[in-house]
């Protein structure tokens, strides 16, 4: 995955971030290490499967997507952890290393498509089909 500063085109500004130099290096092991066993997981589907989507139980937009992937015939590996009583610091610890603030989050070869909204209209206008079949 590419570093998290890096823009992929130039009218996108990379997503605002305190610069490593401004955090203690006792802060920073601590944050390296902040549920890191579940970031590893995470990580290894997402470079390992074609499609990824990360939830939780009991959240209806992880429902919605899975069902729009099901019904458009795409397949896609499904990781869930916890639900909204459950696991949320194992969550936080994905939405600080994928720099997305919800779930669910879908992966398409490695690369961060998004949630609900950004799945569902990849879905409709076939881009999602077509960049499933091979990398973009």
């Amino acid at each position: 995955m590419s570093d998290p500063q890096e823009s992929t085109s130039p009218d996108i500004p990379p997503r605002p971030q305190l610069e490593p130099t401004r955090i203690a290096a006792e802060a920073r092991r601590q944050m390296a290490a902040f549920h890191s066993a579940v970031v590893a997981e995470v990580r290894a589907a997402v470079d390992g499967a074609p499609i990824v989507v990360v939830g939780m139980a009991q959240n209806p937009h992880v429902k919605n997507v899975r069902k729009a992937l099901t019904d458009a015939g795409i397949d896609y590996k499904y990781l869930e952890y916890g639900s909204y009583f459950s696991k949320w610091k194992e969550r936080l610890a994905i939405k600080l290393w994928s720099g997305w603030p919800t779930f669910p989050q879908v992966f398409v070869h490695g690369v961060l498509l998004g949630g609900e909204d950004l799945t569902v209209a990849a879905i409709g206008d076939g881009s999602l089909k077509r960049s499933a079949v091979g990398p973009t």
